[in-house]
């Protein structure tokens, strides 16, 4: 009887065994303003989990709310040049 499992791992490829390619390591790169600004949303939404916000916390949120709709729109406006810039 010959085991299939031993033959199937050895074709297979894990996928969490696989290291980050080069284009996928360039999206997180492209991408790296919008994932900053929302973690500092996310980090200013945490701080006020566990208590009343101040009126501290409310500006800092909104201000990190402000920075992750500029980075979206910055993200979207360099896709949108980088497709209509070749034809003239």
């Amino acid at each position: 009887m010959i085991h299939i499992a031993a033959l199937q791992a050895a074709v297979t490829a894990v996928d969490s065994d696989r290291e980050p390619t080069a284009a996928e390591l360039d999206a997180i790169e492209y991408e790296m303003p919008l994932i900053r600004a929302e973690v500092e949303l996310l980090d200013a939404q945490i701080i006020t989990l566990d208590r009343t916000p101040t009126e501290l916390d409310a500006r800092r949120i909104r201000r990190a709310r402000r920075r992750v709709l500029a980075a979206r729109r910055a993200l979207a406006n360099r896709r949108t040049a980088g497709r209509s810039g070749g034809a003239a």
